[in-house]
């Protein structure tokens, strides 16, 4: 039976997901068999990975991350449940890696109990087969209204006697009460679990933290484990939310060569923002976050991402005025790119006969800027897939020939229209299937995964960027320069004593 190590957070946002995903590369670098695990996530960045009856599934982007940290295979089992949100009061429920519908408008409180089944069998079963399970919580652990329910945090927790940390994101201020408040607000059963504090993103003098953390101890008895300092290009892409636009380039001083500046639109359901990421580590390229028609100003490239809720995020585009923006950016001869949900605005129409994308169904006219037609279907299309582009024009024309590995995940399947000259045909997949189109210098695809890819870097900008490997040796490296000596080794047996004996050491 593995031992389990949980990464538990004062705030969403404290640095879980990064904490965790080294965690599991630390581990993995001793020899042991690790996994990680997150029993619920909510996130519109999702991989896909297989399920164990043979298809394939989706999983939260950092628990994909978090396998690859730990080297081992992504599946279903390390994320059980994933909730993608499709407004603010709705949530597509995805159960082992698919889909379920019935639960999707069950109330929060018995959805909870309905879900935990499956996060328990799923993390007994990675129990059994590792030696080390690493685990995310998710939020804060401390949500007392919501407690009897959270099945996410200090249930999983119980369920197989982890042993717990506790970030808290120093930056933010009020780090000290955040983790003496969320220890005191715990049940003293679950407070036994809680085996260090962890002060994350920390700037400045550490000697001027005295004596705060030795008063915290005599106030909990949980030593504080570690200080993590600020550490902004650590290269993982980021879980939740839009990521700091700021680039390398950018902040390392002035430069006689304009940057290529890279605008992508940032709706308020954009999915899949994290297959950016390697555009903010490359120099010579400044990505912006676009949410009005001022920040397409002096854009190289216009990128339409992914999105979780296609016609209600071409809608607020529309209400920015972007769709005007866009346009005249493509008139000019300006580079776009529309990614999935991308793809599907800048196509001519969107037919939802099933109302799979808009709940009221009905159909919506696009951006025409290519001539598409999407049409929603009911069945989720999940798949890896081996692109290859063809003979490509104009600002993407460096593209012609490359192949890259990426994935599909999306309702929509779109075709030329039957009424328009036909784009050209960009993109296939290895079975010949057509995954994009381009018109001009609009170029749209259903491929997750472009930028990650060595091959379309070096094509495009003539650059590498950092392994994803490397990345994660590099966040195990982090720790072992800020963490002491024995305490995560520790974590792996049943001894607070021999904790703090480690951090005084």
């Amino acid at each position: 039976m593995a031992r389990a190590v949980m990464v538990l957070g004062t705030t969403s946002g404290a640095g879980k997901s990064w904490l965790a995903t080294a965690l599991c590369r630390w581990y993995a670098r001793r020899g042991l068999k690790v996994a990680p695990f997150k029993a619920q996530n909510m996130s519109n960045n999702a991989r896909v990975v297989p399920a164990p009856d043979g298809r394939m599934g989706e999983i939260g982007s950092a628990q994909y991350f978090q396998a690859l940290a730990a080297r081992a295979v992504p599946e279903v089992r390390q994320n059980p449940v994933l909730l993608k949100p499709e407004a603010d009061t709705r949530s597509q429920v995805v159960v082992m890696g698919a889909v379920r519908r019935d639960l999707g408008a069950v109330p929060w409180r018995e959805r909870s109990e309905a879900l935990w089944p499956f996060a328990r069998q799923a993390l007994h079963e990675l129990m059994a087969e590792n030696d080390v399970v690493v685990i995310e919580g998710a939020g804060s652990p401390a949500e007392i209204n919501l407690h009897a329910s959270d099945y996410v945090n200090m249930r999983t927790a119980l369920a197989v006697d982890a042993a717990c940390l506790l970030v808290t994101d120093i930056d933010r201020g009020g780090a000290f009460a955040h983790l003496y408040g969320t220890h005191q607000l715990l049940p003293e059963a679950e407070r036994a679990l809680i085996r260090g504090f962890v002060l994350n993103r920390f700037r400045g003098d550490a000697a001027l933290l005295a004596p705060g953390p030795e008063q915290l101890e005599a106030l909990t008895g949980v030593p504080t484990v570690a200080v993590l300092p600020m550490w902004r290009e650590h290269g993982l892409p980021e879980e939740d939310g839009v990521f700091d636009d700021r680039s390398p380039l950018s902040m390392g001083g002035a430069s006689s060569v304009r940057p290529l500046r890279v605008a992508v639109v940032a709706y308020p359901r954009i999915s899949n923002l994290d297959e950016f990421q390697p555009l903010r580590n490359l120099p010579g390229v400044r990505l912006v976050w676009a949410r009005g028609p001022a920040d397409l100003d002096g854009a190289d490239w216009v990128i339409l991402p992914g999105s979780k809720h296609t016609s209600a995020d071409l809608a607020w585009l529309r209400a920015q005025g972007l769709d005007l923006a866009v346009a005249r950016h493509a008139a000019q001869g300006g580079a776009v790119l529309g990614v999935c949900g991308g793809l599907q605005m800048l196509g001519e129409a969107l037919i939802d006969l099933h109302a799979v994308d808009n709940p009221l169904g009905g159909n919506a006219p696009g951006l025409g800027l290519l001539p598409l037609v999407t049409v929603f279907e009911p069945e989720k299309r999940l798949a890896p897939t081996q692109a290859h582009f063809g003979a490509l024009t104009g600002p993407w024309s460096a593209l012609s020939g490359v192949e890259f590995d990426g994935y599909e995940i999306h309702h929509g399947r779109t075709a030329q229209h039957a009424d328009l000259p036909a784009a050209a045909e960009a993109v296939h997949n290895a079975a010949g299937e057509v995954l994009g189109w381009q018109h001009g210098a609009v170029l749209g695809l259903y491929a997750h995964g472009l930028f990650e890819s060595p091959a379309v870097l070096r094509a495009l900008f003539g650059a590498e960027v950092r392994t994803l490997d490397a990345v994660f040796d590099g966040l195990a490296d982090f720790l072992d320069q800020h963490v002491p000596e024995g305490v995560l080794l520790s974590l792996l047996h049943h001894d607070n004593d021999n904790m703090s004996r480690q951090v005084s050491r």
